[in-house]
């Protein structure tokens, strides 16, 4: 399958903007997320954040997965709807993000882990027997696997609390990004059903972890 000139930009925005926080220090701290920049009224790290990395690493296997997932969202739902979840699933998880965290205005953190998640969630939504290739392993993996495995990597995130990865953004995008899914494409209820309840076990984990104050 040939990558979308849809997909091309959304990488291309990413790296230009990861890059440039790479080589620019005061560029980076002026718009990663931190809680108590966006409680001055700098609302504009809510977005650009979501397009800077804290290296090569964390902006390689974001776009990787961007890669396998996008394509099957837009090649389903059209370019429009794509965009739609992408930059809603990015915002929705740094609203989440600043939820955990609106009492620690110390608080930061920088990536596309969000919106990316989102798209992950909508692409196994829309083709659940959707499989994948990781790195060495020779056989293929269900994506659903690869999601659920995700979220659960990105609860250890939180609870380790590790760098300036956004961790917390994973849970928001994937709501995001299972939530506007659901509304443009209500079908996938009935066709696949299964589906639709296993994604949602991440989900009210984290919740229930949260309401425990387990995260």
């Amino acid at each position: 399958m040939n990558i979308s000139i849809y997909t091309l930009i959304i990488i291309a925005l990413n790296a230009l903007c990861s890059f440039k926080g790479f080589k620019d220090r005061s560029f980076f701290e002026t718009y990663k997320f931190n809680v108590g920049g966006i409680k001055r009224g700098e609302q504009l790290r809510m977005l650009v954040s979501g397009f800077l990395h804290v290296d090569l690493q964390h902006l390689l296997f974001n776009m990787i997965t961007l890669y396998f997932f996008a394509d099957h969202v837009i090649y389903s739902i059209g370019p429009f709807y794509f965009f739609l979840i992408y930059f809603g699933s990015l915002i929705f998880g740094n609203l989440l993000s600043y939820y955990f965290h609106k009492n620690e205005s110390y608080y930061s953190a920088v990536g596309a882990s969000g919106a990316v998640t989102g798209i992950l969630y909508a692409a196994i939504l829309l083709y659940p027997g959707m499989e994948m290739y990781l790195y060495f392993i020779p056989i293929p993996i269900p994506s659903y696997i690869v999601g659920v495995g995700y979220m659960l990597y990105s609860i250890y995130g939180m609870k380790s609390r590790a760098g300036n990865i956004g961790h917390d953004a994973h849970f928001g995008g994937a709501i995001g990004g299972y939530v506007i899914t659901l509304l443009i494409a209500p079908q996938v209820l009935e066709s696949h059903l299964w589906m639709v309840i296993l994604l949602a076990i991440p989900i009210v984990i984290l919740f229930v972890m949260h309401k425990n104050n387990k995260i």
